[in-house]
C-alpha cells in the first residue's frame, strides 16, 4: 500500500512522522515492505510547518498516485480563525478535491476541515475535534457527523478527533492490513501510549483542549478546588467576574449552565483518576473533595451511565 503524508504550510508534522514510524516498524516486524510512504505537497519547496519545523515534500500531490492520503491538522485555537486559514489553502483544497476516486483520504484533528471543504466527506460518516463540532455541523450539513465518536472509518474516508487522532488511524490501518498483535508489538517497540478512547461525556473537557481562555482558566480553578466547595459564586469571585457574566459566557461557549459545566469538569477529573491510577474509588473521592463516596458514584453514573468500577474496566490505560 502506498501512502501519501501531506505537507502544507503551518500543518502539525509530529503526527505524520509518528504515523510513518509506526508503518515502518510494521514493515520491520514482518520483514516485508507492506507500507510505502512519501511526503507530498503542492510544491517541492521547503514547507514551514508549525513550531518552526521545515520539511520538504518528496513528490507533488497532483502528480503522485497513492492508495491513501493522510492529512494532518493545522494549528489553530478558534473556529473563527478557520475561514482565514482555509482561504490560504485554496490550492491545496482544490488538489484534494481532484484526487482520484480510488484514493482514500484520512485525516485527524483540524485537518478534517480540509476534507470537508474539499467535498470528500459529502454523504460520508465523519467525526471532528469537539470544539469544531458546531461549526462543522452548521457549514457542512451534507456530512453525517458522528461527533461522539473518536474515530470513524468508511470505505473512502477516515477521520479522528484530537491532535493524537493519528494513533487511532494507525491502529485501524495496521490491524486491518495485518492484525491486532502487530499493532500491540508496534506500541511496545516504540513505547507509545495506547490510543485514547474517551467517553462522550468527557470529550470536551481535557484541560489543554479547552478552546477558549475563559474555559481554560475555569478548568484550572475547578481542578484545584474540592468538589463540595465549587459554587458559581466562588468561581465568579476567583475569575473576577459577576455571577451573571460568568453564567452568560460559559453558557454561550459550552451550551450548558455554568454549574453543570463545573460539575462535569470535576467528574472529568474523577474519570482521569480512574483511567490512570489504581487508587480505590473512596480514595479518589476523598482526594477530590466529595462529601462521600456514594455522592461521587451517584453523580458519575448519572453522567456516564457507568459506575466508577465499570468505567475503569472499560477505559483504563494503566
Amino acid at each position: 500500500m502506498k501512502i501519501g503524508l501531506l505537507l502544507y504550510d503551518q500543518c502539525m508534522p509530529a503526527g505524520l512522522l509518528a504515523f510513518n514510524d509506526m508503518l515502518q516498524a510494521s514493515n520491520k516486524l514482518h520483514d516485508k515492505k507492506l507500507f510505502e510512504t512519501c511526503l507530498l505537497g503542492t510544491s517541492l519547496k521547503p514547507v514551514q510547518c508549525a513550531n518552526q519545523i521545515v520539511l520538504t515534500a518528496n513528490a507533488l500531490l497532483q502528480e503522485t498516485q497513492v492508495d491513501l492520503l493522510l492529512v494532518p491538522g493545522m494549528w489553530t485555537e478558534s473556529p473563527s480563525l478557520l475561514p482565514i486559514l482555509l482561504a490560504q489553502h485554496a490550492k491545496l483544497i482544490e488538489q484534494i478535491r481532484q484526487l482520484p476516486e480510488h484514493t482514500k483520504v484520512w485525516s485527524y484533528c483540524t485537518g478534517v476541515c480540509l476534507l470537508a471543504v474539499s467535498g470528500k466527506l459529502r454523504r460520508q460518516r465523519a467525526t471532528v475535534t469537539w470544539w469544531l463540532a458546531n461549526s462543522m455541523q452548521k457549514n457542512y450539513p451534507d456530512v453525517n457527523w458522528l461527533i461522539d465518536s473518536d474515530c470513524v472509518v468508511t470505505p473512502k474516508t477516515a477521520t479522528a478527533a484530537g491532535v493524537h487522532g493519528y494513533l487511532l488511524l494507525a491502529q485501524k490501518l495496521i490491524e486491518k492490513s495485518l492484525n491486532k498483535a502487530t499493532f500491540q508489538e508496534v506500541i511496545k517497540l516504540m513505547v507509545l501510549p495506547r490510543p485514547v478512547q474517551q467517553h462522550p461525556a468527557f470529550r470536551s473537557f481535557a484541560f489543554m483542549e479547552q478552546a477558549d481562555p475563559l474555559l481554560r482558566k475555569l478548568a484550572g480553578i475547578v481542578a484545584q478546588m474540592p468538589a463540595e466547595q465549587i459554587t458559581v459564586q466562588t468561581l465568579a469571585g476567583k475569575l473576577k467576574l459577576s455571577e451573571r457574566t460568568l453564567a452568560r459566557k460559559v453558557s454561550a461557549l459550552s451550551g450548558i449552565p455554568v454549574a453543570s459545566y463545573a460539575r462535569l469538569l470535576k467528574l472529568h477529573q474523577v474519570s482521569e483518576q480512574l483511567i490512570w491510577s489504581s487508587e480505590p474509588v473512596n480514595t479518589i473521592s476523598e482526594k477530590l473533595g466529595y462529601s462521600d463516596e456514594s455522592n461521587l458514584r451517584r453523580q458519575f453514573k448519572q453522567v456516564t451511565g457507568l459506575s466508577p468500577v465499570q468505567y475503569r474496566k472499560k477505559y483504563a490505560r494503566t
